[in-house]
């Protein structure tokens, strides 16, 4: 009898195609593992608990531009013209801190002022400011018709805000020889002579005269007897 032939399989043919999907198939999972994968950084020098940071605090005292030398005379507002005799260190709290040493001569006070707080004073006016008060304490006196409590107040804010013609105007306000101020209460001569004498010692700086001098200048602008106050 004849052999019959079985027919033969065909092998499937793998296309290009589908071999081209299983390469792209396969780098898409390299790409995957990759970005799960941490990134390793090989280090000798592992971290351990006992290990501690150590910061090291910068002890230093902020400062300001300084303005100001010894025996300068220049204004801390809440007390007046003062002479600076000293420039000072000392260490508070394991800081150094440099402070000028100033004494008000009218309060015989001597004030430490830090370095770095140096915006609390002001240098003492010039001629031309003088000048300026001399015309203040001329003009006429500006009365508000309020209660002498809020007014009070108010001229005590202006005598110890360090600003040498809101000074003189409270001189020239409260100067009891007007004619509109016929009278002074206690209160009254109390912060006149207080703004009196705050005007009268940036003179004396200013001008380099005698207490006596400044008084004369000051009595004849405001139109003042001599005899009438003893400020002295």
């Amino acid at each position: 009898m004849p052999k019959i032939k079985k027919p033969k399989k065909k092998k499937k043919k793998t296309t290009e195609k589908k071999l081209s999907k299983k390469v792209t198939l396969k780098k898409k999972k390299v790409h995957k593992k990759a970005e799960a994968a941490p990134l390793r950084i090989a280090n000798s020098n592992k971290y351990t608990p006992d290990d501690k940071v150590v910061i090291k605090k910068i002890k230093k005292q902020s400062t300001e531009k300084r303005l100001y030398d010894v025996k300068d005379f220049v204004v801390y507002p809440k007390h007046g013209v003062g002479k600076i005799i000293a420039v000072e260190k000392a260490t508070i709290g394991q800081i150094n801190i440099q402070f000028f040493k100033i004494y008000i001569e009218k309060e015989k006070l001597t004030l430490t002022v830090p370095i770095n707080q140096q915006g609390n004073l002001r240098s003492i006016s010039s001629i031309n400011q003088i000048n300026k008060c001399v015309s203040i304490l001329k003009s006429k006196p500006k009365i508000k018709r309020t209660m002498w409590s809020r007014r009070a107040q108010e001229y005590d804010q202006k005598i110890n805000s360090g600003k040498i013609y809101e000074l003189a105007e409270v001189v020239k306000d409260l100067n009891k020889n007007s004619d509109i101020i016929a009278d002074q209460s206690y209160s009254e001569r109390q912060l006149f002579e207080k703004a009196y004498e705050r005007l009268k010692s940036e003179f004396e700086a200013v001008l380099k005269v005698t207490p006596e001098e400044v008084q004369k200048k000051m009595d004849k602008a405001l139109g003042r007897n001599q005899n009438t106050i003893d400020m002295e």
